[in-house]
């Protein structure tokens, strides 16, 4: 999991205040501040806090009225140049102190200036849990040799960056890329975009298949499920859902007005309570599970994702189409209610399931194996 913390620790309170209330309703995970600074992030809302200790706070106090979730060291002391450091590293006091603290996780704060930095932050990574490295130009932080340095330790590499767009390369950065990054900014626009790079980078990506349609046939009444979402969906993206896990079906977000209701782009009528549909992960639940609460995976049409937040699941009796569709030879199948509103994702936009007919194309999401309680397995299982 990447990470989004925001730098604040420098200026008046009162000026950060607005700005650290921002990056905390944005999503970021943690917020950087002075120790005696703890308390006060705290009252602001759930967020991790980072702190800056001295050697004489080894508790990980920093002397104020809070204690850190991560106590970092290195402000005012070796890390940002305010002490020198021994040549051979031996007897580093932000060393000595990132070993001293108990009962937090630590890190330790570098700022890259010529190789010797570059050292200190590959010694921290022996000990500390983070290692923040940052420099006056992003640019020339040696991520890539401290990624090299770091790959059997347990630390993981915060590096500082000063937009989203460089948050995006130093997620990048080798494939693996940081582990996360320290935003230093004054732009509330810049932390959201921040946390949406950070999004973006851990959502799942699946590739959607076209598959033929083969059956549309009006059945009796079932039980079908309306999923609520406490976000908004767009045009193009609704939940894979399915009567066969090797087969889901790509079902519209109800975002479009129609003569008989309504648009409630919260809301996917996602079909019968026994169907599966895609969750963050890679697992599945049956529809009938789900609840306020758990979390569902949105999709769009080229098979991006994020997670969405279930406000609200409905289940009410109604008329069903059965649906079926074939992919190379295979044919996979589900239930969704005879209502002109509800639409499956095709190649060229979408279409009703009241308008659907043999010959169409509508876009899927087929994998092989199996599932046994929403974990995907890897063995013959036969779905009808």
């Amino acid at each position: 999991m990447k990470e989004v913390w925001y730098k604040a620790d420098e200026g008046d309170w009162e000026d950060r205040l607005p700005l650290i209330t921002a990056a905390i309703e944005s999503g970021v995970d943690y917020v950087l501040v002075d120790g005696d600074e703890v308390g006060k992030v705290r009252e602001l809302g759930e967020v991790g806090v980072a702190a800056f200790v001295s050697e004489n706070d080894v508790g990980g106090t920093g002397g104020g009225d809070g204690k850190p979730d991560v106590a970092v060291v290195g402000k005012g002391g070796e890390g940002d140049g305010t002490v020198e450091f021994p040549p051979d590293m031996s007897g580093s006091s932000d060393l000595t102190t990132v070993r001293r603290i108990e009962d937090n996780e630590t890190g330790s704060y570098v700022e890259i200036d010529g190789k010797g930095y570059e050292r200190l932050a590959a010694e921290a990574g022996g000990y500390a849990d983070y290692v923040v490295v940052v420099g006056e130009d992003w640019r020339i932080i040696p991520l890539e040799n401290l990624i090299a340095d770091l790959q059997d330790e347990d630390a993981r590499i915060v590096a500082g960056v000063g937009s989203a767009e460089e948050a995006k390369t130093a997620f990048e950065t080798m494939e693996t890329g940081a582990d996360g990054v320290l935003l230093d900014t004054d732009d509330p626009g810049e932390i959201k975009e921040t946390v949406r790079e950070r999004d973006r980078f851990e959502s799942e990506e699946l590739e959607l298949v076209d598959a033929t349609v083969t059956a549309v046939e009006p059945t009796e009444m079932g039980d079908r499920v309306c999923v609520d979402t406490a976000t908004l969906m767009e045009h193009g993206e609704g939940m894979l859902v399915g009567s066969m896990s090797s087969g889901l079906f790509l079902v519209h977000a109800e975002v479009a007005e129609s003569p008989y209701v309504a648009s409630r782009p919260f809301r996917v009528n996602a079909g019968a309570v026994h169907a599966y549909i895609r969750v963050p992960g890679g697992g599945t639940k049956y529809l009938s599970e789900l609840e306020a609460g758990d979390e569902v995976l949105v999709v769009n049409e080229d098979g991006e994702t994020r997670e969405a937040l279930v406000g609200r699941s409905k289940i009410e009796k109604r008329p069903m189409f059965l649906v079926e569709a074939e992919y190379e030879g295979e044919r996979y199948r589900t239930l969704l209610q005879n209502a002109e509103t509800i639409r499956l994702v095709t190649p060229d936009g979408t279409v009703s399931v009241t308008e659907l007919e043999e010959g169409d194309e509508v876009r899927l999401y087929v994998e092989e194996g199996g599932r046994h309680f929403g974990t995907k397995v890897e063995e013959s299982v036969v779905e009808k």
